[in-house]
Parts: C-alpha cells; sequence; structure tokens
C-alpha cells in the first residue's frame, strides 16, 4: 500500500492544529507526517493500521502518535457509503515534534510528559477509562483561543502520562524507516504560497512553480497535503485571520479583505466551516477568556 505523506497546515503558525471531523463517508489512505499526532473517535468502528499494528476499533478509540509513524483508521464500510445515515465523528490534534523541547529537557515538572513523547514514536492506545475520562476536555479543545488550547493540551499529556491504562503500538521489532522526507518540488509551492496566499492566485501560476501541468499538479498536491490548492490556500487565510481577530483593532470587514477575500459573506462561511465559530464568535470568545 503506498504511504501519502501529509502536510500538516497551523492556522496562523499556531503551535496546535484542532480538528473536528464529522463527514457521512470517510476514505483516508495510509499516510505519516512530521508532527504529534492525537486521535479521538467519539463516533465509529473498524480497523486501525499503526505501523505494524493491526487491531479493531470502535467509539472511544484514544490514540497518540509519534512523529512519522504511518497510520490509517479504515472505517466500517457502513461509514463508506452516503446511502446510510452514518457519520463518523472525530477530534485530531497535531502539534510540532518538536513541541516543548528546551523545556520537557530541563523542566523536571515536565518529565512525564518527554516521557511520554518518546513512547509515542511507537503509537499509544489508551484504555477506555481513560478515554472516557477525558472526552469533555478533548472537545473542549475545539474553537478556544490560542493559550487556551496549550494550557488544556498540556493538562491532557500531563493525564495521559501519568496513567497506566495503555499500550504501545507498534511491536518491539518495529524498525522506522528513516528518510528525508522533505520535498523540493512541495517545498518551492509552499514557500510561493506564504508569499502570495493573501491575493488571487491561479492554478496555472502555482502549477509552473513546481514545474508540472496543472492537472499533474492537482494530483501531486492532493496527494502530498491531502488538499486541493484552494483548500489550502483558504486555511492559510483563516489561520492569517484568526491571528488578526486576537491581534489588532481591524474589523471583520477590514479583515476578511485584508486575508485575500472578497466577499464578506463567503469569507464568514469558510471562517465557521473551519473553526466552528463566525469571526465575531471567534474574536468575543477570545476577549472574554484574556
Amino acid at each position: 500500500m503506498k504511504i501519502m505523506h501529509e502536510k500538516v497546515m497551523f492556522p496562523g503558525h499556531a503551535t496546535i492544529r484542532v480538528k473536528w471531523s464529522s463527514f457521512p463517508h470517510v476514505i483516508y489512505p495510509l499516510h505519516f507526517h512530521g508532527e504529534n499526532e492525537l486521535m479521538f473517535i467519539h463516533q465509529s468502528y473498524g480497523t486501525r493500521f499503526i505501523a505494524d499494528s493491526i487491531e479493531e476499533f470502535n467509539a472511544g478509540d484514544f490514540v497518540l502518535l509519534g512523529s512519522h509513524i504511518p497510520h490509517f483508521w479504515d472505517f466500517n464500510e457502513i461509514f463508506k457509503t452516503t446511502e446510510r445515515p452514518y457519520q463518523v465523528k472525530a477530534t485530531v490534534i497535531h502539534f510540532p515534534e518538536n513541541f516543548f523541547r528546551d523545556q520537557v529537557d530541563e523542566y523536571p515538572e515536565l518529565a512525564a510528559i518527554k516521557q511520554l513523547l518518546v513512547q509515542a514514536r511507537k503509537g499509544i492506545s489508551f484504555g477506555m477509562a481513560t478515554a472516557k475520562k477525558l472526552e469533555e476536555k478533548v472537545l473542549a479543545l475545539h474553537g478556544r483561543p490560542g493559550f487556551e488550547q496549550l494550557i488544556l493540551l498540556l493538562e491532557i499529556l500531563q493525564q495521559l502520562a501519568k496513567s497506566d491504562d495503555y499500550k504501545l503500538l507498534a511491536s518491539e521489532g518495529y524498525q522506522p524507516e528513516y528518510q528525508d522526507f522533505r520535498e523540493e518540488r512541495l517545498s518551492k509551492v509552499i514557500n510561493y504560497l506564504n508569499y502570495r496566499y493573501k491575493e488571487k492566485i491561479s492554478l496555472e501560476e502555482v502549477a509552473e512553480v513546481a514545474s508540472l501541468h496543472p492537472t499533474a499538479f492537482c494530483r501531486f498536491f492532493k496527494e502530498k497535503t491531502s488538499r486541493t490548492l484552494m483548500e489550502f490556500i483558504i486555511e492559510m487565510r483563516i489561520g492569517y485571520a484568526c491571528k488578526l481577530l486576537t491581534n489588532s483593532s481591524m474589523s471583520v470587514s477590514q479583515i476578511c479583505y485584508e486575508c485575500g477575500f472578497n466577499n464578506l459573506a463567503n469569507f464568514n462561511r469558510k471562517f465557521k466551516s473551519l473553526t466552528k465559530y463566525t469571526p465575531s464568535q471567534y474574536q468575543q470568545h477570545y476577549l472574554d477568556y484574556t
């Protein structure tokens, strides 16, 4: 089975990415990425593939993965068709491989989390008792401002680190294949988008940066990032909008156009689809907390 390299985008250069997944059908391939991942399945069941581990999973599946571990949740067939009213509901949390690296090395208060992240290199599955205890905190991460998310994630990791209700997933004999996963062509595209995402960008000009025909570029980009080019650009714009909403005196309308949108209604719709809040609600939530 071919392994896809996922490029994880962090909104507004944040430390944490929290994604709510609620779909009538999900077919996501075996993949890896350079970030740590915490996955909580709220609703669904099927077979989970992590490194050389293959196990059945159900609602309440709670897994911590270190960077570059191949993984794949193969949802039961009833979740792969639009003909049935079944939905996958999951929370996916990404945070960098070097998350608090200096701090966990130096501060004894973070020693337990340091050991947890070392163990996560083999993948860790937590028991149902731990999952039930922490599900409310996992759900509370959604839509929270950055600082609040960071503190809450540390609390979750600390509780996981103190739990003895877990097992390592990769076998003792599992040997990860260390490779240089940096893709020069993809890096050129991402660097280009970092400078241009607030502007009007055509598929043709980005494909030219990658030295590919537009059709070939679409296949290449989707394989590498699991998103279309426009989905990727919109995530970058919404991430920048989150930053402006919490760190500027600009109005929502001004932020809309500053981030590259030319329609306020479309901006509000895209923002809510990614954060579960309207821009005004997001800003007010941040102000209430700070």
